[in-house]
């Protein structure tokens, strides 16, 4: 049986982080990963957790579906406020992954 992992040779020894970092790409997690990690996010920075229905990420952009119309209102005045904590929140991530093509930093907050 031959191994396709990563092999590390003793003098090419890294750290954990790096460790991680690198079997993360190679599993190609990276945009499922970033994308719990931008979910995570939006509960931490928004505090709106409790009230929202669904999350759902593309292209930049998240969509949000709360169940209170008056924490909605709220919020939308504060929309660029929240992407710009958010993406701080994420830049701080030592899991999120700030080069994966597919799943980035947050350009957009959509609120419904």
């Amino acid at each position: 049986m031959e191994d396709k992992g990563i092999r590390i040779h003793r003098k090419e020894a890294v750290g954990m982080d790096e460790l991680v970092s690198r079997y993360i790409k190679q599993m190609k997690l990276a945009a499922g990963l970033n994308t719990q990690r931008i979910f995570e996010a939006w509960d931490a920075c928004s505090g709106a957790g409790p009230f929202t229905l669904r999350k759902f990420f593309r292209s930049g952009k998240l969509y949000i579906t709360l169940n209170s119309s008056v924490i909605r209102n709220q919020l939308f005045f504060q929309k660029e406020e929240l992407v710009e904590k958010m993406n701080e929140y994420l830049s701080k991530d030592e899991l999120f992954t700030s080069d994966n093509r597919s799943v980035g930093f947050i350009q957009e907050l959509i609120l419904h």
